[in-house]
């Protein structure tokens, strides 16, 4: 593949919630869940980035993230899961789909997040990225990422193959896509039936209209257990079955057939042999266990590890108490209110583990930079990761605190990976600011930090201001423990 695979579209947030049932309600007669075990995991486009990247392909996410907990959450997953996200500003809220579940079965699907918020503009850097891929899969939810015009355009002058799978309440396709992928349900709704026609007459005629109508190179409309209905150049349509039978979770089953079909092609696959892979992958899927037992390992979800509570305190107004400025719910607070003004957002990030002047005269030239400053802090695990089993010396709740303290900090935000790059796809900062004394000396320094990347896919910069010499976490630690051994 000459490039990576770009997934482009609405990512939601999906939470299973597992439990037993063994009353109904005192006031209802509805059954009482009490739940067991909740998991979190990437919907919609980013589900269909996560089976992409599982796959072994280098994977893109273009998709809108919300400034709130649920937006957080999600950067986390898909950079768990290999996933290098693009994000896009999104007003409004994070959407998301709650499964009840009892013994595997589904009792309940609660939705939340409300009307659809306007997705931001893409920078140059996602439209360069969608120029260079291998392959673009469109997994429109129909909530507003497939209509953004300048994304529509990229995606119209592209040279790579493009797969698009629809909504019916999204755009129609950009004409000219290599492969379409709707299933029975949204062919009907997009393309009424005749009275009194088959199944395979029906599914034939709406994707022959719809190849029709969206000027695609080919349409193929799946069909649950029974596989899939190919339309491409010609009047006889291609019915490509199943392995076998397959009974299971179908939740997940069309992300998981236009991911294989769009690594299929960036192969180099033709279309017809796409979709046999296609089917055979969804099947097995279903077959497999569905959602739960598909997404790989690194997931925490697919650990089988509870949906932990955000790292946010309750939120409060800025300048009062170091609680309030702590957590994912003090950054998105602040986010909000920084934006809407139109101001700039810093951030920069560390261990923090034994405050010094050194970090102070950082943190302060930070501040300069713009109109809030939010710290990213890496956890006591994170830490320990990365420094040996002897650190942090301070816990990330008083780290926390004492960073909340200062005047030139706003918001302090906890992560637990080795690097920030999940935290800062979710805050977007304008700027990202380091501390070095290397900052001083030739050349492009800028070019050395490995979040200059990061910041490029929305258009924010990297900077880097002088250290104070002299002062070191390690150093003031040595110098300690060598007091002590006097």
């Amino acid at each position: 593949m000459r490039g990576p695979v770009v997934v482009l579209g609405d990512t939601l947030l999906d939470r299973d919630v597992e439990g037993v049932v063994n009353r109904l309600c005192p006031d209802s007669p509805v059954p009482v869940l009490d739940e067991t075990v909740a998991t979190d995991r990437p919907g919609g486009a980013g589900l269909a980035a996560v089976f992409a990247a599982a796959q072994g392909a280098e994977v893109v996410l273009v998709t809108a993230l919300a400034d709130d907990s649920g937006g957080a959450r999600l950067s986390a997953l898909l950079a768990a899961a290999g996933v290098q996200v693009y994000p896009l500003a999104l007003s409004g809220a994070t959407p998301e789909k709650i499964r009840l579940r009892a013994r595997g079965r589904v009792l309940l699907r609660h939705d939340r997040g409300g009307v659809s918020g306007e997705p931001g503009q893409p920078s140059d850097e996602v439209l360069r990225v969608i120029a260079e891929a291998s392959a673009v899969l469109v997994s429109d939810y129909g909530r507003g990422v497939a209509r953004e015009p300048a994304l529509r355009a990229a995606l119209a002058a592209t040279r790579a193959p493009v797969v698009w799978d629809p909504h019916p309440r999204g755009p129609a396709a950009v004409p000219g896509v290599h492969l379409a992928t709707p299933n029975e349900s949204e062919v009907r709704e997009l393309v009424p039936a005749l009275p009194g026609a088959s199944r395979l007459a029906t599914a034939s005629r709406g994707a022959q209209g719809l190849r029709r109508r969206w000027r695609a190179g080919a349409v193929a409309v799946t069909l649950g257990g029974d596989g899939a209905l190919l339309c491409h150049a010609g009047s006889t349509p291609l019915v490509v079955p199943t392995p076998g039978s397959a009974e299971g979770d179908t939740c997940g089953a069309g992300d998981r057939f236009a991911a294989a079909a769009s690594v299929a092609l960036a192969q180099g696959a033709l279309v017809s042999e796409a979709v046999q892979v296609a089917v055979a992958e969804a099947s097995a899927y279903v077959a497999g266990g569905g959602v739960a037992a598909a997404l790989p390992p690194s997931t925490p979800a697919a650990r089988g590890r509870s949906a932990p509570e955000p790292r946010a305190l309750q939120p409060g107004p800025r300048g009062g108490a170091m609680a309030d400025r702590v957590g994912v719910a003090a950054v998105a607070t602040l986010l909000s209110e920084v934006r809407a003004a139109g101001g700039t957002v810093v951030a920069t990030g560390g261990c923090f583990d034994l405050l010094h002047a050194g970090h102070v005269a950082t943190l302060e030239a930070a501040r300069q930079l713009g109109d809030c400053l939010i710290v990213c802090l890496n956890s006591d695990a994170s830490v320990a990761g990365l420094k040996g089993p002897d650190r942090p010396v301070q816990s990330e709740g008083d780290r926390s605190r004492l960073l909340a303290a200062l005047s030139c900090v706003d918001a302090v935000l906890v992560f637990d990976e080795p690097t920030p790059q999940a935290a800062l796809s979710w805050v977007r900062p304008d700027v990202w600011v380091k501390g070095g004394d290397y900052a001083t000396g030739g050349g492009d320094a800028s070019a050395a930090l490995p979040e200059a990347e990061v910041l490029r896919r929305w258009g924010g910069n990297t900077v880097v201001v002088p250290y104070l010499d002299g002062r070191s976490t390690t150093d003031l630690i040595v110098r300690t423990l060598a007091e002590r051994t006097r």
